[in-house]
């Protein structure tokens, strides 16, 4: 019928905003639980005693309700500090290896560079509303965790 209009106004709506932050850094893949021969099997090049560097690109997304007042799901300007305090400042022009303590003791694979994103952006963002890290470690290699 035209000229009716049907207000959703007490629906409640779900949006998704994903911030995209570069950074780089190096390391090494190298396991203390495997031999050095078993190492070099598992990590190949990446393996290198001198390690090697990663332009990394994440995306950390963030779902809930929009709110109605604010028309936002979270204000990005929050969201970036988040970003800036949880991945630019521990991991930007860093040895991931020698200078993040989480790494001394688990392998930093692109897998666990989100985990550990992961796991420090729920501890500063609002409950329940982190829901997605997206690491892209090169153009063709691209890692997703949702906290599972």
């Amino acid at each position: 019928m035209a000229g009716i209009y049907v207000s959703n106004s007490a629906a409640e709506r779900i949006g998704y905003i994903t911030r995209a932050q570069s950074f780089s850094a190096c390391h090494r893949l190298h396991s203390i639980h495997l031999s050095d021969e078993e190492n070099k099997r598992v990590y190949g090049k990446c393996n290198n005693p001198n390690g090697h560097g990663h332009n990394y690109k994440v995306e950390v997304t963030v779902r809930g309700k929009i709110d109605s007042l604010t028309g936002m799901v979270m204000n990005l300007t929050d969201l970036k500090r988040c970003i800036e305090e949880v991945i630019m400042i521990p991991l930007d022009h860093k040895n991931l290896d020698e200078d993040v303590p989480y790494f001394a003791s688990v392998v930093s694979t692109t897998e666990n560079v989100a985990v550990y994103i992961w796991d420090n952006m729920v501890k500063v963002l609002p409950s329940n509303l982190l829901y997605e890290i997206k690491i892209h470690e090169t153009d063709n290699n691209v890692v997703i965790y949702r906290g599972d």
